[in-house]
C-alpha cells in the first residue's frame, strides 16, 4: 500500500438507539402490541431525536426497521414474534405512542405510515 492511500472507514449501521433522545443513558424502551380491532402500536418511553417518516416490514425475516426523514434505516434489534408478526401484512399505519414514564399516561401519538416488503 502507498504511502498516499487513504482508507475510509465504513459508516457503522447504528443501534435503534439513536433514533431515540435517550438523555445520555443509553436506553429506551419500546413495545409493539396488536388493539382489538387489529391495528398495530408502537408504544416507546423516549421522544424521537428527529421525525420518522415511515416503518418498514420484512415479511421474510419479521424485521421491523424505524426510516427517518433524511432515509437513515435502523431495525428495531431483533425479530417480531409470530403471534404479532401476522397482523403486520394488513396494517398500512402504526399508532406511534410516546408514554409518559412517570405518570403512565400517553404524551403524543400519531399514525406514521408502514411499508410492506418481502426479502428473498
Amino acid at each position: 500500500m502507498s504511502e498516499n492511500t487513504e482508507i475510509t472507514p465504513q459508516k457503522e449501521y447504528g443501534k435503534v438507539i439513536d433514533f431515540f433522545d435517550h438523555g445520555g443513558d443509553e436506553r429506551a424502551d419500546f413495545e409493539i402490541a396488536i388493539r382489538d380491532d387489529y391495528s398495530v402500536v408502537f408504544f416507546h418511553d423516549k421522544p424521537f431525536r428527529f421525525p420518522l417518516s415511515w416503518f418498514e416490514f420484512d415479511l421474510g425475516n419479521n424485521n421491523l426497521e424505524l426510516i427517518s426523514e433524511e432515509g437513515e434505516m435502523r431495525e428495531i434489534g431483533l425479530p417480531l414474534r409470530q403471534d404479532i408478526a401476522k397482523y403486520m401484512q394488513n396494517a398500512h399505519q402504526i399508532l406511534t405512542i410516546f408514554m409518559d414514564n412517570e405518570t403512565g399516561e400517553a404524551r403524543e401519538g400519531k399514525y406514521i405510515p408502514l411499508i410492506i416488503h418481502k426479502s428473498e
